[in-house]
């Protein structure tokens, strides 16, 4: 007898089941990687979700990166603009273009961030993606020193010499195309 009640509790169950189609998606999925990329997609933006740009492109996931940093660093968050640079830079996700990487460095550095400073100048030294100019370039790379960014006072003590930086592994990526 006491299986029947249960049986029968179990079928009628659906039946007596409230309809919660009208509240839309009652329990989403929120932490997950599809989750934060489908938001990104929908425009939305706000500090984990741009964070997790920079989880994605650590593993490897550079185009889903993109989508989300892609957002943010147009919402005007300065440290997904100097990923979106690293990614440009490198060719991660899409094709190589230094210019579009010293493009998102220029808007960092001029929402005064340290490390946009620190990237934007470097890219005016070498004349990198932008035309160079040595003096802009060491300015800013001296303002990002006293912003406190330690890689930029090490740049500006060692006079402005770029190996000091920069592996000379990659010494062929930044010699002059002409």
């Amino acid at each position: 007898m006491k299986h029947l009640i249960i049986a029968l509790a179990l079928l009628t169950t659906p039946a007596l089941a409230e309809d919660l189609s009208q509240y839309g998606t009652t329990n989403p999925d929120e932490m997950t990687w599809e989750r934060f990329i489908e938001r990104a997609e929908d425009g939305e933006t706000d500090m984990v979700l741009c964070s997790m740009g920079y989880a994605l492109t650590k593993s490897g996931d550079h185009a889903a990166a993109r989508t989300l940093l892609l957002n943010c660093a147009e919402d005007g968050y300065t440290g997904a603009m100097t990923w979106m640079s690293q990614l440009d830079n490198n060719g991660l996700g899409a094709d190589y273009s230094p210019d579009a990487a010293a493009e998102w460095d220029r808007r960092a550095a001029e929402l005064g961030d340290p490390v946009g400073k620190f990237n934007y100048g470097i890219d005016l030294l070498r004349g990198h993606g932008v035309e160079q100019d040595e003096a802009l370039g060491r300015m800013l790379v001296a303002e990002a020193a006293e912003d406190g960014l330690p890689i930029a006072k090490r740049l500006a003590a060692a006079n402005y010499d770029l190996d000091e930086v920069t592996p000379d592994a990659d010494n062929w990526k930044y010699a002059p195309l002409f």
